[in-house]
């Protein structure tokens, strides 16, 4: 079973790997749900304890799979949410107008068929609102018992300072990865300060860092990977050298991709949490492997090295998803 960790300092405990449950319901091919739901049942025989997902998901389709999988096993999970698009599922935009949150968070409880969600997320940040009224609004909610405990997506570190001030925030989510480390300059050294844990999705880099990844064009177009830079043109074949330099060097550990990639997360902090997503058991016992993994100094030293000499070649959004980042 897998180690609990304690995420900030209000009594969040989540296991030491979670699980994104997005890919269950779009973006990443065809949906298959009685294996996403025999996938989230057997996380939970696993330890795992840590579900994520949100209203834009689906959109709501996955918060209706979440809670059909929970029916008679509710306490057995810790479901994390979101709200902040505007209709659910359109990433254009955002609102999170304060008179708007109780109504969707009502709608996400009816979804997952709960009466509280453990952690609620704003999605991404609102620039129109400002953040002491967003998290005033979550913070009525977890007086009510609706809501145990609050986080932020992709937040700055001056956003998640001012919104911790008006209610003490457990997580913060980001993409975090051993190619993706945008966070080490100023957002992570921040959250630890604070006491607050990191919630790090895409540890995988959407799948490029386990070498199987397509090109871009070889997607169809409502396949997120259509739409990734990285995996484009030019961009491509430089990041798969590196992708395959990290193949080779999980072969000579007998490790797969996928589990040098989630230890290496698991690697940076008890207060760090990878939640990588899956919607298949086969991959999902393969991620949750990497937590008895020990990488010894040298093999972080050697990983450090193929990252930092082949660098990443383009952004991990197209300029419209970036513009939504509050960095």
């Amino acid at each position: 079973m897998l180690e609990q960790n304690k995420l900030g300092s209000q009594g969040l405990a989540v296991s030491r790997v979670g699980l994104g449950c997005m890919g269950m319901s779009q973006w990443y091919g065809e949906t298959d749900d009685a294996e996403s739901i025999a996938t989230i049942h057997r996380a939970l025989e696993l330890g795992i304890t840590m579900l994520d997902t949100a209203e834009a998901y689906g959109p709501f389709l996955n918060e209706e799979l979440i809670g059909k999988a929970l029916k008679g096993r509710r306490e057995q999970a810790v479901i994390a949410t979101k709200f902040g698009f505007p209709t659910g599922g359109s990433f254009d935009g955002v609102d999170s107008r304060p008179e708007h949150i109780v109504g969707l968070v009502e709608a996400s409880l009816r979804r997952l068929q709960t009466d509280y969600v453990d952690v609620l997320y704003q999605h991404r940040v609102d620039p129109s609102v400002p953040i002491e009224e967003v998290v005033g609004a979550m913070a009525g909610l977890v007086a009510e018992g609706k809501v145990r405990y609050l986080g932020l997506c992709e937040a700055g570190e001056a956003t998640i300072r001012r919104a911790h001030a008006v209610h003490p925030l457990s997580v913060v989510q980001a993409e975090y990865s051993l190619w993706e480390r945008n966070l080490e300059d100023d957002v992570l050294p921040a959250l630890r300060s604070l006491g607050i844990g990191l919630v790090g999705f895409c540890p995988l880099g959407r799948g490029f860092l386990t070498g199987t990844v397509d090109r871009a064009e070889n997607y169809p177009a409502d396949d997120f990977r259509s739409h990734d830079p990285r995996l484009q043109g030019e961009n491509y074949d430089l990041n798969m050298a590196i992708a395959r330099r990290i193949k080779e060097l999980a072969a000579r550990h007998d490790l797969t991709p996928a589990q040098l990639a989630v230890a290496w997360v698991l690697h940076q902090g008890d207060d760090i949490v990878p939640i990588p997503g899956t919607k298949r058991r086969k991959y999902l016992d393969e991620n949750v492997g990497a937590a008895a993994v020990r990488l010894s100094a040298e093999l972080l030293a050697e990983i450090e090295q193929i990252v930092r000499s082949g660098m990443v070649a383009g952004p991990r959004y197209n300029e419209r998803m970036m513009a939504a980042i509050d960095r």
